[in-house]
């Protein structure tokens, strides 16, 4: 049925009823917030239906914005009260509330936050939400109350959350503080993202939790520098604070000194006394939008970094290496990479039985990949890690260079992965096999391009930035013109195996040819 022909329909349906008797049926349905899901509840599809409706419907008037607050406020379980005048909406929980002011036509005036304790402060970013054009985004205004609630998700009474917060303040006073070590006036962005204490830092603004980007792949810086203006996000991870079930000392006030008191330059913080700290149910957490494929040992290490040994929340352990590694489920590192990066292409997890896939290049044969997943003992072994929980500040560059070590890897890995598993054309194809070596080396197998042996790239990538290479040939074979220092410089420009594997038979190719 067109929309048209379903309004039409509704029209009908209640053009004999006064109006003041559906708003009291819309209020009346919309009145609780959910408790349980959607879809198991018996006036699921009604409930549904009533928030598309809302969705699509674009709330001019004054009583149609404050209806629109109000449902939104109690779908996440929130309070909202209308000021006496009719013209302000008062969102709140026990700790906090947000202050909406409109005008008489429904434009919004102001939005005001204040948390426990404090006093209320205009968020831009609320208003920006609202402000621009008549279009108004609610569903990005809902999204920050609940991140806003999120932030309070700690067991035990409104002072224990608070305390939570206030610990949440002073990890962000900190992080902030490393972020301006060595940094000068004219660096950039993504100099920041590469080589930053903390990476490029953003601020927490209301509900939205501060964030933090540490890498950015060149294919990503390239296409930002061609497209002027644009900003191409790289990877990033959230700042927040959870609920736990064990009690963990956290700071209440800022502990960064400075870096010149500290050993080689690295940050100072004060002890963590009883005067500056409190054992709460709770821990600061990093968080990521997609889980990370992460090596049993860079889990492991930070493991090590955090005392935290529990990553998630299933409590199933692992013996790997002599550690335990609790919470995660192990798998293949080099299948969890291929099945994320799949995801991210394709939207979905597509069939990864076969581990070959076709890549195409400009001005190249069509390359075919055959991934060799490994085994999940050892040093081969990997997790999808989406958050890791932490308790001192002094404790995020070391996480942050971990990060930024194992995306680089896997950005690698990724380059070989395509959603095309068929040579559609039957084109000419050159075949490569991508072998694991040990934690972030692998070997990239191939035949001359001249004879009929085998030839091999190892790739070992030791931090994020820097990248050791060796070409290994049968000594009867002829060179193919490209030397170790050539293909690691490679490497590190794309951040690409086809990229690298086509620069190779470039080479090879303009031997052949002189010859």
């Amino acid at each position: 049925t067109s929309t048209n022909a379903l309004m039409e329909q509704l029209h009908l349906k209640y053009q004999q009823k006064p109006w003041s008797e559906t708003l009291k049926l819309v209020h009346f349905c919309m009145d609780k917030p959910l408790q349980r899901s959607v879809s198991n509840a018996p006036d699921g599809p009604f409930v549904s239906c009533m928030e598309k409706i809302q969705r699509v419907l674009n709330a001019k008037s004054l009583f149609s914005v404050m209806n629109r607050l109000e449902s939104l406020s109690k779908q996440r379980g929130l309070n909202a009260h209308v000021s006496p005048s009719g013209t302000a909406c008062y969102i709140t929980s026990n700790m906090f509330y947000i202050e909406v002011e409109l005008e008489k036509d429904g434009n919004v005036m102001d939005v005001k936050l204040a948390h426990l304790g404090e006093a209320p402060v205009v968020k831009l970013i609320f208003a920006q939400l609202f402000l621009f054009g008549r279009m108004k985004n609610y569903d990005a205004f809902g999204k920050i109350l609940e991140d806003l609630s999120n932030l309070y998700k700690i067991p035990g009474n409104s002072e224990m959350k608070a305390k939570g917060y206030f610990a949440l303040q002073a990890l962000e006073k900190d992080l902030y503080s490393m972020s301006l070590l060595d940094r000068t006036q004219d660096v950039n962005r993504v100099t920041e993202v590469l080589h930053g204490k903390v990476g490029h830092l953003v601020p927490r603004t209301g509900g939205t939790p501060m964030n933090i980007e540490f890498y950015i792949s060149p294919y990503q810086v390239l296409e930002e520098e061609l497209n002027p203006g644009s900003q191409v996000c790289g990877t990033k991870t959230v700042v927040t604070v959870e609920g736990t079930d064990t009690l963990h000392k956290l700071p209440l006030s800022p502990l960064f000194v400075s870096s010149q008191a500290g050993e080689e330059g690295h940050p100072a913080f004060l002890p963590l006394t009883d005067e500056l700290s409190m054992d709460l149910p709770a821990c600061f957490v990093l968080k990521f939008h997609q889980p990370i494929p992460m090596s049993s040992s860079s889990i492991e290490e930070i493991q090590r970094l955090t005392g935290i040994h529990n990553l998630n929340a299933n409590k199933k352990t692992h013996l790997v290496s002599g550690i335990q590694i609790t919470g995660l489920k192990l798998a293949p590192l080099y299948e969890l990479i291929v099945q994320s990066t799949l995801k991210e292409k394709c939207s979905e997890v597509l069939s990864t039985h076969k581990y070959y896939f076709f890549v195409s290049l400009p001005d190249c044969p069509k390359h075919c990949y055959f991934i060799n997943k490994g085994s999940e003992k050892s040093d081969l072994a990997g997790a999808l890690v989406s958050k890791i929980p932490f308790s001192h500040p002094k404790c995020v560059p070391g996480i942050i260079e971990i990060l930024r070590h194992q995306v680089a890897f896997n950005c690698l890995i990724s380059s070989c992965v395509s959603e095309k598993h068929t040579n559609e054309d039957d084109s000419e194809l050159l075949y490569f096999e991508v072998v694991p070596c040990k934690n972030t080396s692998f070997s990239v197998f191939f035949l001359h391009p001249v004879k009929e042996n085998l030839a091999c790239v190892t790739i070992d990538v030791i931090t994020s930035r820097e990248v050791q290479c060796h070409l290994h040939l049968n000594p009867q074979d002829p060179t193919l013109n490209s030397s170790d220092d050539f293909i690691t410089r490679a490497v590190k420009r794309c951040m690409s195996v086809p990229v690298v594997m086509r620069a190779i038979f470039r080479n090879a190719a303009k031997v052949e040819a002189d010859s």
